[in-house]
């Protein structure tokens, strides 16, 4: 019988995968191409905790083989888990609606303002020093499953900002009228497929899955579709948000 890899995921949290049945994203088109190098089927398994931190107790417990979920390298995730070798380097970006707040681009416009992150994202310790900091009024911490909830509430007033990583937050600002993009590269994260410490076998297998995939072309690809360029790193500022031609994606106006 084939070995099935089961993958934890946190839904949604497009680009990197979908709410949909069948599935869809970078992360799952990643997990399929390793899976096929490993000779094993893919299983993907919600995570449906409200803290995204979580995720990594349920692969500690054997809930999951792995989690691909856009999951940021932190020391503190180090503790719980393993991590592979980075697939993707981004950063926190802040989204606002620009009709509302003209005025707000960074996250040094926010004096009097409140800004929302997900319960066990990596935006939320920065929200939380920016409180500390006296530059936000309020920090709006929202479920993990609530984003698009988050999204809306900037465009009744419920929530001024929003911080999220770049790909997943221009991704539901594309899809969210008034919502806007104003800064990215606040922050340099490697973005990794995560095991449990005590399953190195498994960690090793997989980073030479990926390398392989990283050297005939095919990951490169898969983040070409999905975040509308090849390269690993896509940290720092850049103009624009996912092309045209990204699947999901609309033109922008």
């Amino acid at each position: 019988m084939a070995e099935v890899l089961r993958v934890g995921a946190a839904l949604p949290d497009p680009p990197f995968n979908d709410a949909g049945p069948a599935g869809s994203g970078l992360d799952v088109d990643l997990m399929a191409a390793i899976g096929e190098r490993l000779g094993a089927s893919v299983e993907f398994i919600r995570y449906r905790g409200r803290d995204f931190n979580g995720i990594f107790d349920a692969l500690d417990s054997g809930e999951f083989d792995c989690v691909a979920a856009g999951t940021t390298i932190t020391g503190s995730r180090a503790l719980k888990a393993a991590f592979c070798d980075p697939y993707l380097i981004s950063g926190q970006a802040l989204a606002v609606d620009a009709t509302r707040l003209p005025d707000v681009t960074s996250i040094d416009d926010l004096d009097g303002l409140t800004l929302g992150v997900q319960q066990g994202n990596t935006s939320q310790p920065i929200a939380n020093r920016l409180l500390a900091d006296g530059k936000v009024a309020r920090v709006r911490v929202y479920d993990y499953g609530s984003i698009r909830t988050a999204m809306r509430d900037l465009c009744t007033g419920r929530c001024d900002a929003f911080m999220k990583l770049d790909p997943v937050l221009s991704r539901l600002a594309e899809a969210t009228p008034g919502v806007t993009v104003v800064q990215r590269g606040i922050t340099t994260e490697k973005i990794a497929i995560a095991v449990p410490t005590t399953d190195t076998t498994l960690l090793s297998r997989i980073n030479v899955a990926q390398a392989a995939l990283e050297a005939d072309g095919t990951l490169p690809r898969i983040r070409e579709r999905w975040t509308g360029s090849p390269r690993a790193d896509q940290s720092g500022p850049r103009i624009g948000g996912p092309p045209r031609d990204i699947p999901g994606g609309r033109a922008r106006r």
